[in-house]
């Protein structure tokens, strides 16, 4: 519509230069036929100048109009391939806004499906660590009873070890006390008799 507009804004202007061009042309051959001689002479003469520069604006404007005419096309057409090809780039830049905010709406769930991913990874990790944790309190308490079992047998051996050499020691010092030069004698034969009778 705009390229129509200019170009009959254009075919004015030519149309407006020829009519003040023919204008100037009759005003400059009366003011200079006024000089003398007879008039129908100089009336003559101005049309004879008149029908010549009027049929040169003719000849020149059917001459110039049609390659104006399609230089102003051509222009219009490449004003209109332009205007295209912007309304073109403008449906391109709306369809990437939309996408864009598409993206934009996606991208919220998108975090929070990751950040519930992450929760949920770490809730499996707390569970992982707490059964860790337990296995490894279960053995070091495993590990524990043992050696308190170990050490209380030990203990234990010890204690009865101590318990029979001190009761060899009581016995030795009350079998000290207690055995005479006869009794002596007597048990030196009976284990004679028996070291015979074994052998």
């Amino acid at each position: 519509m705009k390229a129509f507009t200019r170009t009959r804004k254009a075919r004015y202007l030519i149309s407006l230069f020829v009519v003040v061009s023919v204008i100037f042309a009759v005003g400059t051959v009366w003011a200079s036929s006024e000089g003398g001689g007879s008039d129908f002479n100089k009336n003559k003469d101005l049309i004879y100048r008149v029908m010549n520069f009027t049929l040169l604006v003719g000849i020149i404007f059917f001459l110039v109009r049609k390659p104006a005419a399609k230089g102003l096309e051509a222009r219009r057409e490449g004003i209109k391939d332009q205007l295209d090809d912007l309304e073109r780039q403008k449906e391109e830049a709306q369809n990437q806004l939309a996408e864009t905010k598409q993206k934009l709406s996606q991208l919220g769930a998108e975090v929070e499906r990751i950040m519930a991913d992450y929760v949920q990874m770490g809730e499996a990790a707390r569970a992982r660590i707490l059964d860790e944790a337990r296995a490894s309190a279960e053995k070091l308490q495993e590990q524990a009873r043992k050696s308190i079992e170990h050490e209380f047998k030990s203990a234990k051996q010890q204690l009865k070890a101590d318990m029979a050499e001190q009761a060899v020691a009581a016995a030795e010092e009350l079998i000290r006390k207690n055995i005479q030069d006869d009794d002596q004698e007597r048990i030196i034969d009976e284990y004679l008799e028996k070291v015979v009778v074994a052998q």
